[in-house]
C-alpha cells in the first residue's frame, strides 16, 4: 500500500538480522541495586532543593535540560533534578536492562512472559520493506497486507462505493468496542477532527449501559449507517451486547425487503474469530484481523483505527502511522541521556520511588486533545498497574501513578488550585502547539500565554516577601503564598497533525515501557480486569427476579442483589 508507507521507500531492512538478542534474567530486586539506592540517598541530599535556586545556579539550564525527538520539543528543566540525578537515573536504566529489552521487543521476543508473547505495536507502523519475524513469519508483511484491505474498504466507503442495503451511501460510523478498542480510535477521531471528511460522522459504543448504544443510534438512518464491531476474539460480553443491540436497531429500522442480507452491508468486524463474525451474520471476507502481539491499548494503529481510517483517509492514516514509527526509531536509537520517552519514564520513576509522588497530571492545551488523558490513563494504568514482578514476587516500591487531566484552561478554574496550594506533589506534563488549528482572532495567543504562565508559576510561585511587595495585607501573605517547586514538562510541537498526533501515542508508549522495566513489571498483560468479568457473568442470572437459588456472595453483595431484585420486581 505504497500511499500508506511512500515517503519511506521499500529498502529492505530487519531489526534483528545477525543479532541474537537476551533478555537478562535479573535475580536481584531493582530496590536492592547500587544503582537505586544511590537515587534514593541523592533525593534525601537535594532535600528541599528549589527550583529558584537550580536556576539561579545554572543560567543555560532552560537549554541545557530541552531535547527533541522528531516534530516534538521537550523541556523538562522545570523538574527537581541535577546532572548527579539525571545521571543516576540514567544509570538504573542500564541495570534494570532496558536497552536489552527495547532490543528484545523490536526483534519480535517474547517479552510478555506471562502470557508468552511477543510484543510488537512498533511493526504496526513500521515501513514496507522492514523484516520482524515472529516464529519465522514476516509479521510487517502481514500488517502492510492489512493496511492495503482497510484502504481499499476506506475508499470505498469514502467515495460512496460501498453502500447500505437501499444503495444509500454511507454517512455515519458507530465503531463498537470497549477499551482500547474505544479509546485509541475515539481520541483520536476527537484530535483529528479537522481532517476528516465532515460528510462522515463517527460515533464510538463502548459502556455496556444500554443508553450508550441507545444515544449513539436513535437519530441516525439505519440505511445510511456502518458499523464497525471491534473484538479480538468476538466474544467480549460488553461488545457483542452492544453490537446485538445495533442490529437489532438496524433491522427494525430498514425494509422488510432487505433485512436478510442487511448486516452484511452495514457490519464489518474488527476480529480474529472468522467462525464468530460469521454467525453474526457478518461477511467474513469484511473481517480485518489483528494479531495477539497486539494489545489492545496499543491498537488504534492496527486494524481498530478502521474508523479513523475512514474518516481521515488512507494517506492521511498513513502520516499517522508515520509519526508513530519516527519515536519508535528515536526510543530505539537515541541514548539514554537524550532519548525522551526514557528521560520521561525516569523522572517518573524519580518522583514515584524516590519523592513520593502518586499522581501524574497530563495537561493538553488542545480542545482537540479533550479525551488523551483518558487514552492515557489506560495505556498507563493498565500497564503499570502492578504489584508483581516479571518472576512472580510482590514489589516493595511504588509502580505506576495515577493519570489524571484536562484540556487547557478549563483546569485553570477548577484543579490546577490543588497543584498550585495543595499539599501533594503532582508532576504534569503540558503539551502544546505553535499553530492552531483555526486562526481565531486572539485565541491562540491568550491560551499559549495561559500555558507558559501555569508552568512558570507552578515552578518559581510566589514568596511571602514578593506578596508584601504588593502591600497585601500581612494576615492575607501566607494565603497568598505559593510556594511553588511544582515539576512539570513541557511538549511544544508545532501543529496538531496525524504525523504529530502518533508521536505523542509512540512518545508514552516507550514511556511506559521504560517505567516498567525499571520496576522490573510485565507492563504488556493485564490480568488485573478479569477477576471482576468472571464475577459479573456469575452474577448476571442472579438478578432475574424470578432466581430461586441462594446466594452465596459476602453479605453485602448478597443484600444489594437481594435488594436491586426486590425493586426491580416492581
Amino acid at each position: 500500500m505504497m500511499e500508506l508507507r511512500g515517503c519511506h521507500g521499500n529498502a529492505a531492512r530487519s531489526h534483528n538480522d545477525g543479532m541474537a538478542v537476551s533478555l537478562p534474567k535479573i535475580l536481584t530486586p531493582i530496590d536492592r541495586t547500587p544503582e537505586w539506592k544511590a537515587i534514593q540517598t541523592h533525593s534525601k541530599a537535594m532535600g528541599q532543593s528549589h527550583l529558584r535556586e537550580l536556576f539561579a545556579t545554572d543560567p543555560q539550564r532552560g537549554v541545557r535540560y530541552t531535547a527533541q525527538a522528531g516534530d516534538l520539543f521537550v523541556d523538562y528543566s522545570k523538574h527537581r533534578v541535577d546532572d548527579t540525578a539525571l545521571h543516576l537515573l540514567v544509570a538504573l536504566a542500564q541495570r534494570s536492562g532496558l536497552q536489552e529489552r527495547i532490543d528484545a521487543m523490536f526483534a519480535g521476543a517474547p517479552i510478555n512472559t506471562t502470557e508468552n508473547r511477543s510484543v510488537l505495536h512498533v511493526a504496526l507502523r513500521s515501513p514496507g520493506g522492514t523484516r520482524i519475524e515472529v516464529d519465522g513469519r514476516d509479521v510487517v508483511a502481514d500488517v502492510h497486507k492489512v493496511l492495503a484491505k482497510m484502504g481499499g474498504f476506506a475508499r470505498k466507503v469514502r467515495s460512496g462505493g460501498w453502500t447500505g442495503a437501499t444503495g444509500k451511501p454511507i454517512r455515519n460510523i458507530v465503531n463498537i468496542g470497549i477499551g482500547g478498542s474505544d479509546l485509541g480510535p475515539a481520541m483520536a477521531y476527537a484530535a483529528l477532527l479537522d481532517d476528516s471528511d465532515r460528510r462522515l460522522h463517527c460515533r464510538f459504543v463502548s459502556n455496556v449501559d444500554g443508553d450508550d448504544i441507545w444515544e449513539a443510534t436513535h437519530d441516525l438512518d439505519p440505511e445510511e449507517t456502518l458499523v464497525i464491531v471491534c473484538s479480538k476474539t468476538f466474544t467480549t460480553v460488553e461488545t457483542i451486547t452492544n453490537a446485538s443491540s445495533a442490529r437489532a436497531w438496524l433491522l427494525r429500522g430498514l425494509p422488510r425487503s432487505v433485512r436478510k442480507t442487511a448486516v452484511a452491508k452495514h457490519f464489518v468486524a474488527v476480529s480474529t474469530n472468522a467462525e464468530k463474525v460469521a454467525e453474526f451474520g457478518i461477511d467474513p471476507t469484511n473481517m480485518f484481523g489483528f494479531w495477539d502481539w497486539v494489545g489492545g491499548r496499543y491498537s488504534v494503529d492496527s486494524a481498530i483505527g478502521l474508523s479513523l481510517m475512514i474518516a481521515i483517509g488512507p494517506t492521511k492514516f498513513g502520516q499517522f502511522l508515520d509519526g508513530f514509527h519516527t519515536i519508535d526509531e528515536h526510543f530505539r536509537t537515541t541514548p539514554f541521556a537524550r532519548n525522551v520517552p526514557v528521560l520521561m519514564g525516569l523522572l517518573g520513576v524519580w518522583y514515584g520511588n524516590a519523592l513520593g509522588a502518586q499522581t501524574h497530571a497530563v495537561l493538553p492545551y488542545s480542545h482537540e486533545l479533550s479525551r488523551f488523558s483518558a487514552y492515557l490513563q489506560q495505556l498507563e494504568m493498565e500497564s503499570n498497574g502492578k504489584s508483581v514482578d516479571r518472576w512472580g514476587r510482590r514489589v516493595a516500591y511504588s509502580t505506576g501513578a495515577v493519570v489524571w487531566g484536562t484540556p487547557g484552561t478549563n483546569g485553570q478554574h477548577a484543579y490546577y488550585q490543588l497543584i498550585h496550594q495543595g499539599t501533594q506533589l503532582i508532576p504534569a506534563d503540558f503539551i502544546g502547539f505553535v499553530h492552531p488549528r483555526h486562526e481565531v482572532e486572539l485565541h491562540h495567543d491568550l491560551l499559549m500565554a495561559n500555558f507558559f504562565a501555569q508552568t512558570e508559576a507552578l515552578a518559581f510561585g510566589k514568596s511571602p516577601e514578593e506578596v508584601r511587595m504588593e502591600g497585601v495585607p500581612e494576615a492575607l501573605v501566607p494565603h497568598k503564598t505559593f510556594v511553588g517547586n511544582h515539576p512539570t514538562t513541557t511538549i511544544l510541537a508545532p501543529r496538531l497533525t496525524p504525523s504529530v498526533l502518533g508521536q505523542l501515542i509512540a512518545l508514552y508508549e516507550h514511556k511506559v515501557m521504560t517505567q516498567g522495566t525499571i520496576w522490573g513489571i510485565n507492563s504488556f498483560d493485564q490480568w488485573g480486569v478479569e477477576l471482576g468479568k468472571v464475577l459479573a457473568k456469575r452474577i448476571e442470572p442472579e438478578l432475574n427476579p424470578g432466581h430461586s437459588a441462594e446466594l452465596a456472595h459476602d453479605s453485602s453483595t448478597n443484600a444489594l442483589i437481594a435488594r436491586y431484585r426486590s425493586a426491580r420486581r416492581r
